[in-house]
């Protein structure tokens, strides 16, 4: 089981939520659910920001203890970030984005690409 597999489940269950609540709360499938917390299934960075506001924990709380070059279960865009920015840099900007809509998100992101160009 992944440490991300791990804290879901530890999180989960320490809010007193049942997969099938936690999946409602995300709008996604308790299977999904059962996948992530098997570690069947690897988290994106969209589910991470979705299951850190859920479960009212910083984002970053997932990254904590994992190797960063070949964490598993850690979405590839997470780990180039973390590689180009730093671990203290990105879990300030995961903390930050918890409380994001997913729209603000998007907004952020599409200006980011922007200033790339």
């Amino acid at each position: 089981m992944s440490n991300i597999a791990k804290i879901i489940r530890q999180y989960r269950e320490d809010h007193n939520l049942t997969q099938q609540e936690l999946a409602l709360k995300l709008r996604i499938g308790t299977k999904k659910i059962e996948k992530y917390e098997s570690g069947e299934s690897v988290t994106d960075t969209q589910t991470i920001l979705r299951l850190s506001t859920a479960l009212d924990i910083p984002a970053s709380e997932f990254l904590k203890d994992s190797p960063i070059g070949n964490a598993p279960g850690v979405d590839e865009d997470i780990k180039k970030l973390i590689e180009e920015i730093g671990t203290k840099k990105a879990e300030l900007i995961l903390r930050t984005a918890k409380d994001f809509s997913e729209e603000k998100i998007l907004n952020v992101m599409h200006a980011l690409y922007k200033t790339q160009a």
